[in-house]
């Protein structure tokens, strides 16, 4: 990033940093090749260009980001080809700089249409559709959501009922909450799309499948006969991604567009139930994996601008006559803003392992071998959630410490928390999540009562609770690390024995289930809040990490777990496992936490290495050059484009002059 014209404030910060950036930087992106070459892609699409005189996409309105965004969408795909990029992560560095949370219409394609075909599709199926999709004759997205249905997928109400006298299934749309509701890239953009639907053959009902159905022409992109599509008009954000509504009237596809990779309907209407029903969690794994990712960046590039701006923003005489200090200088700002920085370093670290994880087990998953999937799938459901609900906070709280200005769209923090807010409910909404994450540590509680050994990070679960904590005034990051498995074994515990209560007490285990959900939820994200400490702990630890930078990193991990406590006491004192002294051992650590990190804070959140371009900010600028870049962005605003306004002689001349009313209606009618 250039160096020129940075203000001296964000110079001399830069100066302080006790640690090198580039060090920390290669870490947290899997090291100096990927590094360089994330540098590189980003730069490619920086300097070009078609994206330097694309419109501001906070003066669009929603069909300008539509077009916008599939313009974009278009030419990134085109340059990717160009460039011979295939890799995943490699085209994600490009079309982030290019388009930095603006969702193409094109997204769902390549996330979910494209991956469901290779996941769940017949070697037959992969060679008739791949090859369309892979070149844009096939676009598509993919349909489960309904009005009246999201998370719960065996409520779905679409159908699809096998008719063996002409092979054909017959999609329908039975009910007004049947119609598929939110899918993305559905309303305009698809002209096929993945439908999960209700399968009926035989007169017996097998549960929700997945359909290929074709919606559109593939030659005029007319609506074909039996089907309904359109968008559900403005959403909260997501302005670039036309999000739809589907339905069917009796329509009738092909049997051999079921996906049949691990169930089948024959052609009588025999049907074959898969090996094994957890198949399909491989593709969530992966999905969830990437929304933690997705979670950890939107707050780290909130963190990004919020931190860079408070080192710019000077702000009330500490002394009358005196300086204007650094907003970052004032310990309330760094107790709202450096506990993010914090999470935002865990959640990042906490979305690779998962991701890295899903990977290194695929090939089993693949083979069949899911051994390993049950503790990755309750891991990744309760990320998701737990990942989300922080991001989400946090992006808020980083809004609000840039005062007034963070309000406006300039700087850049209401994109980031539009594209981010959403994850709190889509592919399972958080709360579910949780449940689901919940539902396994329940298991293992039952199996580790009845003398089983668990598998990897759960074997907390079970053993002789710590009564008293190791906590001393150096706050090491072992007994952070077993403050939390205390915390988390014993509401798992709680949420157990909460259950066992209601059972004996007469209530049904769906009954007793809902009686404890508030317990289960508390135990899951204690859970959660357990591996983000503990895999964090251990990620400092790697080889590749100077001593310099090291020591810095573990200061912020220790504010993670430090705050986490702070901020959740009752949940690590119910027992009596800290005392009084200890906690203030917690809070005395807290308020050195800020001063060890604050002469590192620039240098910490520059170490996310994100461009000006991924960030959009006037505020958050590598240079600092805040006031200048909110004047220019302010001038070209479209209403300043004129002197005066159309509105003038539509409504407030007529005010002003009522005389000119007449004269007024002329005007409004040219």
């Amino acid at each position: 990033m250039s160096q020129e014209n940075v203000t001296p404030d964000l110079a001399r910060e830069r100066s302080k940093a006790t640690f090198d950036v580039e060090n920390l930087a290669e870490f947290m992106i899997g090291g100096r090749d990927r590094l360089k070459r994330k540098r590189f892609l980003q730069n490619i699409a920086i300097q070009d260009p078609f994206f330097k005189k694309q419109k501001s996409w906070s003066f669009c309105s929603v069909e300008e980001q539509y077009d916008m965004g599939l313009s974009k969408s278009i030419y990134i795909q085109k340059k990717l080809q160009e460039m011979g990029i295939t890799d995943m992560q490699e085209a994600f560095y490009y079309r982030e700089c290019a388009a930095a949370h603006e969702n193409s219409p094109l997204g769902l394609h390549y996330a979910m249409f494209l991956p469901t075909i290779n996941k769940q599709a017949t070697p037959e199926q992969k060679k008739k559709w791949l090859p369309l999709a892979e070149n844009y004759k096939m676009i598509g997205t993919y349909a489960q959501t309904e009005l009246g249905h999201g998370t719960f997928i065996r409520g779905l109400e679409t159908t699809a009922t096998y008719d063996p006298k002409t092979k054909e299934f017959i999609l329908d749309s039975p009910t007004l909450t049947s119609k598929k509701y939110w899918p993305g890239c559905l309303g305009k953009t698809s002209n096929h799309c993945v439908v999960m639907a209700q399968l009926y053959t035989q007169g017996k009902s097998h549960g929700p499948h997945m359909f290929m159905v074709q919606i559109r022409s593939m030659e005029d992109h007319s609506v074909l006969p039996g089907i309904e599509v359109g968008v559900i008009g403005n959403k909260f954000g997501y302005g670039t991604n036309d999000n739809g509504f589907l339905s069917f009237d009796k329509l009738r596809i092909p049997r051999e567009n079921m996906l049949m990779r691990y169930s089948q309907v024959h052609e009588d209407g025999t049907y074959v139930k898969p090996q094994n029903a957890k198949l399909a969690y491989g593709s969530m794994v992966l999905i969830r994996s990437s929304i933690v990712s997705d979670a950890a960046r939107g707050l780290a590039q909130a963190c990004v601008i919020s931190i860079r701006y408070s080192a710019v923003r000077r702000q009330t005489e500490a002394y009358p006559g005196g300086e204007e200090p650094q907003i970052l200088d004032y310990q309330t700002q760094q107790y709202r803003l450096f506990p993010l920085l914090a999470s935002a370093y865990s959640l990042q670290l906490a979305g690779k392992y998962v991701f890295n994880t899903y990977l290194e087990v695929n090939d089993q998953i693949e083979k069949g071998n899911l051994e390993s999937m049950p503790e990755l799938h309750a891991l990744s459901a309760g990320l998701k959630a737990f990942s989300t609900y922080e991001a989400s906070a946090g992006i808020e709280v980083c809004r609000i410490c840039c005062g007034g200005h963070g309000y406006s769209q300039a700087s850049g923090l209401p994109k980031i928390y539009v594209d981010v807010v959403p994850g709190c409910t889509y592919e399972g909404e958080n709360t579910v999540m949780m449940l689901q994450t919940a539902r396994y540590l329940m298991k293992c509680y039952s199996r580790a009562k009845q003398g089983q050994k668990l598998p990897g990070f759960v074997q907390y679960i079970g053993q002789n609770l710590n009564k008293k904590s190791c906590m001393s005034e150096e706050v090491a990051l072992g007994c952070l690390v077993m403050a939390y498995e205390h915390r988390a074994a014993r509401l798992v515990e709680a949420a157990a024995m909460r259950m066992q209560s209601l059972i004996q007490g007469g209530k049904k285990q769906h009954e007793a289930w809902n009686g404890s959900s508030v317990q289960l939820f508390w135990a899951a994200k204690a859970h959660c809040h357990l591996f983000c400490v503990k895999n964090f702990v251990d990620a400092i630890q790697a080889k590749s990490l100077s001593s310099k930078t090291v020591t810095v990193m573990k200061s912020v991990c220790q504010l993670y777990g430090v705050h986490g406590i702070l901020e959740n006491l009752g949940e690590f004192m119910q027992d009596g496992f800290f005392s009084g002294e200890q906690v203030g051992y917690l809070q005395r650590k807290m308020l050195a936490l800020f001063e060890n990190i604050r002469p590192n804070a620039v240098a910490l959140v520059d170490a996310f290495d994100y461009p000006d371009m991924v960030l959009g900010s006037c505020l958050g600028r590598y240079d600092g050059q805040v006031y200048q870049a909110l004047y220019d962005y302010a001038k070209s605003a479209p209403m300043n484009q004129t002197e005066i306004h159309s509105t003038y002689y539509k409504h407030l001349k007529p005010l002003i002059n009522p005389e000119t009313t007449s004269d007024a209606m002329q005007f409004a009618k040219l």
